[in-house]
């Protein structure tokens, strides 16, 4: 076993033992009334709502999949839709192992079925990665336009402590950051001119042609409709789960929205956000006067139905992903 095989092994024991401590401290912790109630919410699930999220969920990965597609093309990458498909739902197989595996295994499929350099596909990966950034962020906003007294809520329990009398002394840390940064900036610049012509230079160039894809792209419009489409799904994969549950349904589309922005955190803490992500749902519920037993049954509907939905895309992926490709290259052959 080479190193980086231990390493990965190591990662992967760390982050679902991580998840498993979560599961474990959550359920000793919660009383007798929220445990009684997690198992009345999964007595009375209403199953054939699944069966409408799981269809929403794959919508999201097919929408991730074209966007994909269209920054692809302006680093002259065109791969079919089959292919950029399956990586997509290979690449979250592999985060639900360890998360941010998902980006390598997405390019290794590229590189092995459309004949491609993995360092464009990469940086175009990142580009994608800083528009989700950017998605979550307006999200937040969201959040924190349409419901502001949980939006206070939050910052008063997790922010409250950087005040004093109404008086911000977070300029401390704030100034810290902004040199760290700046640093940071001013050294990057520095090891780019040293590596320029360099075969580490070329790499970060191909980076960075990557991520300028996003802006030098023709097709903008169709690729924000895809991104809205994205993150529409993933809200409405929350929303119609709420009717699983008779305490979620009333439930509107402000909480679904705070489920996402906040549930996305817990995505990538440990793998496919086993443990966090159903603790996170929980405390967001919570707020929105459901019984923290409710909101962890809730939580572990949506992991659960996402989960599985990536199991069983992800393998059929790895399954089929040689066979199409298989079938193509024998027509082109012909």
């Amino acid at each position: 076993m080479t190193k980086k095989h231990v390493y990965t092994f190591l990662q992967i024991i760390i982050f679902m033992g991580l998840g498993l401590g979560l599961i474990y401290w959550r359920y000793t912790e919660m009383s007798p009334e929220n445990k009684s109630a997690m198992a009345d919410a999964f007595k009375n699930i209403k199953w054939w709502v699944l069966a409408p999220i799981a269809v929403v969920g794959f919508l999201s990965h097919y929408f991730r999949a074209l966007r994909w597609k269209i920054l692809l093309k302006t680093v002259d990458i065109a791969p079919s839709t089959a292919n950029t498909t399956f990586a997509v739902l290979i690449g979250y197989l592999a985060n639900t192992v360890v998360p941010r595996l998902g980006e390598v295994a997405k390019c290794t499929v590229l590189t092995k079925y459309e004949n491609t350099a993995p360092d464009k596909a990469i940086g175009t990966i990142i580009g994608e990665r800083a528009f989700d950034m950017i998605s979550l962020l307006i999200v937040m906003l969201l959040v924190l336009l349409f419901e502001r007294n949980i939006a206070f809520t939050l910052l008063n329990d997790y922010f409250g402590k950087y005040f004093h009398d109404g008086t911000a002394i977070i300029w401390k840390p704030v100034i810290i950051a902004v040199i760290v940064i700046l640093a940071g900036i001013a050294a990057f610049i520095f090891l780019l001119k040293k590596l320029k012509n360099t075969k580490v230079g070329n790499i970060i160039k191909s980076l960075g042609d990557g991520i300028a894809s996003v802006w030098r792209m023709k097709a903008r419009g169709a690729f924000l409709g895809y991104t809205f489409l994205i993150w529409l799904m993933y809200t409405l994969m929350v929303y119609i789960g709420y009717f699983s549950l008779e305490p979620t349904t009333g439930l509107g589309m402000a909480s679904a929205l705070a489920i996402i922005a906040f549930g996305s955190i817990g995505m990538i803490v440990t793998p496919g956000g086993i443990g966090t992500y159903p603790l996170i749902v929980a405390g967001v519920l919570l707020l929105f006067g459901i019984n923290e037993g409710v909101g962890m049954a809730f939580g572990w509907i949506c992991w659960g139905v996402q989960t599985i939905l990536v199991l069983i895309l992800g393998l059929a992926s790895l399954i089929l992903l040689p066979i199409v490709n298989g079938k193509r290259n024998a027509q082109q052959a012909g």
